[in-house]
């Protein structure tokens, strides 16, 4: 009776080993490269700013990000970028004489993608508001 109850007792301790062991192998993942549901108002910021400035800033700022531009059309406003497999517009507007717009967002209107893309973008500009632009 008492090796009945040591073997089962060691079968046990063993499996809840096994199993905490594969709870601690899983990798923690990161959750601004993780695709979720992104809010459309997530997509959009106001930055203290005029159209032209943030235009450039946004371009630095896909550079920077290392996602690469697929099209620009200056007179629009408005940069088509490539980042984790997917394009995004990115919007440039004026809303008055001090503010304007980015508003970023997917091509294929499936808005379920990683934040840290709007994130990386957003803090780059918010970082380099007050730099000068040089041609």
């Amino acid at each position: 009776m008492k090796k009945t109850f040591v073997i089962l007792s060691m079968f046990f301790v063993c499996s809840a080993c096994v199993y905490a062991d594969e709870a601690v192998q899983q990798p923690v993942q990161n959750p601004l490269i993780v695709p979720q549901n992104i809010m459309f108002d997530r997509c959009t910021k106001i930055f203290k700013l005029n159209q032209e400035k943030l235009f450039y800033l946004t371009l630095a700022s896909i550079s920077a990000n290392r996602f690469s531009i697929d099209e620009i059309q200056t007179s629009n406003g408005y940069i088509i970028f490539s980042a984790n497999h997917n394009k995004y517009l990115a919007t440039i507007a004026k809303v008055d004489g001090v503010n304007s717009i980015l508003k970023i967002t997917p091509c294929n209107n499936v808005y379920n993608f990683p934040p840290g893309i709007l994130v990386n973008m957003f803090k780059y500009i918010d970082m380099n508001l007050a730099s000068d632009i040089k041609s």
